[in-house]
């Protein structure tokens, strides 16, 4: 079946895959090995700060090779640990980033009334 025979995708479905829940010791290696079974991969990154380990972003030339891949490696054990992979949603970092940006506005205008208050 060709790429136009398909049926229609979700608007969620896309070529890049948010991966948690991963061992923190997983390879690149071991993680092409087990996304590349379901297409052609372009990237992984693999999270590696303290607060993004375990994760990973991965990223198929194809969509219809990422849809697959999310149905039949969700919940997968990979080194004692099940993955849960998402497709990733910019929208919700945006928001998020936009909450972070607005939070530290109030921050800065409580301390901007409490100076003033003081004075």
């Amino acid at each position: 079946m060709s790429a136009t025979q398909h049926r229609r995708l979700p608007p969620e479905v896309n070529r890049i895959l948010y991966v948690r829940n991963l061992p923190f010791k997983v390879t690149s290696s071991e993680m092409y090995e087990i996304f590349g079974k379901y297409g052609s991969l372009r990237q992984i990154r693999l999270g590696s700060s303290n607060d993004t380990r375990g994760t990973a972003f991965v990223i198929f030339d194809d969509i219809y090779d990422a849809k697959s891949a999310v149905d039949h490696l969700s919940g997968f054990n990979v080194g004692g640990r099940y993955i849960v992979v998402l497709y990733y949603q910019p929208k919700k970092n945006v928001n998020r980033l936009g909450m972070e940006v607005k939070k530290a506005q109030i921050e800065d205008l409580k301390k901007e009334v409490e100076a003033s208050a003081t004075n």
